[in-house]
């Protein structure tokens, strides 16, 4: 509670000026749209687009063996039917769940 208390006295980019060039190990926490452009993650290459996509980038990567995303990202409900059914579901109750627009 101590802390919470103290960290609500500024902002997170107020934090981020007064430990900056100190010893305090430390990382903002980002949203997903600032992280790809915070000057570590774009110095490190931790995001990458794919098809329009911008995602994080395959980790831990090797020197030697290279991870690399082999596809695009699936669309929403692109794999829906299938995860159902390897989950039990029967066919005719995940039609009527899109039927009923709990699925796509």
């Amino acid at each position: 509670e101590r802390l919470a208390a103290i960290f609500k006295t500024k902002t997170r980019d107020e934090w981020c000026a007064v430990m900056e060039h100190t010893d305090v190990c430390f990382a903002p926490v980002l949203s997903m749209v600032e992280a790809p452009a915070h000057p570590h993650n774009v110095h490190r290459q931790t995001f990458v687009e794919v098809d329009g996509v911008t995602q994080p980038a395959p980790a831990p990567r090797f020197s030697r063996t290279p991870g690399e995303i082999q596809r695009p990202p699936a669309h929403p409900g692109q794999h829906t039917d299938e995860a159902l059914a390897d989950w039990g579901m029967p066919a005719e109750r995940i039609a009527a769940l899109r039927d009923d627009g709990a699925i796509a």
